[in-house]
């Protein structure tokens, strides 16, 4: 690290310290300590935010942080410190610039991959229910990609599938193999298990992302039935544990009211989730179901919501696409993360099934620099407007050209889907989310809406 991020490491770690001690008594005082060891110019922008924060006592982040130090085991606590802040952060931050440089590519944040294929459950509209226990990434291919990334200065790494838990028993060996990185899992929860969360306990650097669609009705709706009542298990054993996890929401045509509503919310506060990562449905693959598909009214909703409860609610969440605008547009093509399939295959998003590199025959770095990845990086971002930041859902127009100039395949192997077909099932939502979100866009300061729209 450079000696800059030297000393922001320095400074963050021990103001970690100081509020660990005494976190209701410290936490106030918090600036006033800074203010002491922090040199001017280091820390600057995030200084600013924690000085809001901690100045209203009452607020919803002040409460939010005090629930990080009243809910989390210690040692877990401070492994997410180490792992996200330092080192999936500050370290990332200090060495992307100069790589990307030197390289002439994208230098991701995060890798998501999937070790299996395989799922326990048939969800309605997944893509993963077609392929079954075919496709598998082996314990030696898994490390090597995590090696390869730490080399570029990527800590951050999520697993999904089908249902990643069916490896469970590699994945924690991953963890214990790797605990300068932070993990993170998208599971069904059906999985797991008091053994499986003792596991968790241990190795602390592993947080599960448990995929709940709504209420009962509409998760079993989904995800078969009996599903509700196993993930509220699940999540009891965490809470009981004090180890933390966070929830997956996919938001669909059918549930988004239910998703978006303050009930919701205050459900996943109880049930004792610290962050949220919402979704919407993409209709990828043939036998996808685009009903699903939200209107251009849902999706709208969707972001006034979830910046509505931000205010409010002491949870993190954040929106897959209806965030955009605070990374500046799409974050795939390895811009913030890439995709690894469970056959290798290197996408630029978990979303894209389309690729020109697999880690069985290219680096990571090869890969970063192929045609795709390259097509993305020279377009990014896709839109001006970045409440529009998809190649796909946004753009359709963007994914054709650069899937057709780049050579890259479908890398569905049981029904591989033309990408002027699946282009064409994002045309309509694509149009009428143009006019609403180019309204948003217009209103907006950057981060909050003007007093003229719904959200106030």
């Amino acid at each position: 690290m450079s000696i800059k991020t030297n000393i922001q490491a320095i400074a963050l770690r021990k103001a970690y310290d100081y509020i660990d001690r005494d976190i209701k008594n410290n936490l106030p005082k918090l600036m006033e300590f800074w203010d002491k060891i922090i040199p001017t110019g280091i820390l600057d922008s995030q200084l600013s935010t924690i000085r809001n924060v901690i100045s209203q006592p009452d607020g919803n982040w002040h409460k939010y942080i005090l629930s990080l130090w009243g809910d989390i085991d210690e040692g877990i606590r401070r492994s997410i410190f180490e792992n996200l802040v330092i080192n999936s952060s500050l370290k990332w931050g200090d060495l992307s610039d100069e790589l990307q440089e030197k390289h002439n590519c994208n230098i991701p944040w995060a890798v998501l991959m999937d070790p299996t294929s395989a799922c326990n459950l048939q969800c309605t509209g997944c893509w993963a229910a077609e392929y079954g226990n075919k496709l598998n990434m082996t314990y030696e291919e898994l490390d090597s990609i995590i090696r390869q990334a730490n080399r570029l200065g990527t800590y951050f790494f999520l697993f999904s599938g089908g249902e990643p838990l069916v490896r469970k028993t590699d994945i924690l060996r991953l963890c214990k193999a790797h605990p300068d990185c932070q993990f993170t899992a998208f599971t069904n929860g059906t999985l797991i298990d008091e053994d499986f969360v003792d596991e968790l306990f241990l190795v602390k650097n592993l947080i599960p992302a448990i995929s709940v669609e709504g209420f009962e009705s509409d998760t079993d709706f989904r995800r078969g039935n009996g599903t509700f009542k196993k993930v509220e298990t699940a999540m009891s054993l965490l809470k009981s544990k004090r180890v933390p996890f966070g929830i997956s929401c996919c938001y669909t045509s059918k549930n988004c009211e239910i998703i978006g509503s303050e009930e919701y919310f205050d459900q996943m506060i109880d049930w004792g989730a610290k962050f949220c990562w919402f979704f919407t449905y993409m209709p990828v693959g043939n036998s996808a179901v685009p009903e699903l598909m939200v209107s251009a009214e849902q999706r709208s909703f969707m972001y006034e919501q979830v910046r509505k409860f931000r205010e409010t609610k002491p949870i993190f969440t954040l929106d897959f696409w209806n965030d955009a605008e605070y990374p500046g547009g799409c974050i795939a093509g390895g811009r913030r993360y890439l995709h690894i399939n469970a056959n290798g295959d290197i996408e630029p998003c978990a979303f894209i099934h389309y690729s020109d590199s697999n880690i069985r025959q290219k680096a990571l770095l090869e890969a970063l620099q192929s045609p795709l990845f390259m097509s993305y990086r020279r377009r990014q971002p896709f839109n001006e407007n970045h409440l529009r930041p998809c190649p796909l859902l946004d753009n359709p127009e963007a994914l054709e050209e650069m899937v057709e100039t780049s050579g890259a395949h479908s890398t569905d192997l049981e029904s591989p889907e033309n990408v002027h077909n699946l282009a064409a099932k994002c045309k309509m939502q694509a149009d009428n989310w143009a006019a609403e979100a180019d309204k948003l866009w217009k209103c907006t300061d950057k981060f909050n809406m003007c007093s003229s729209c719904s959200a106030k």
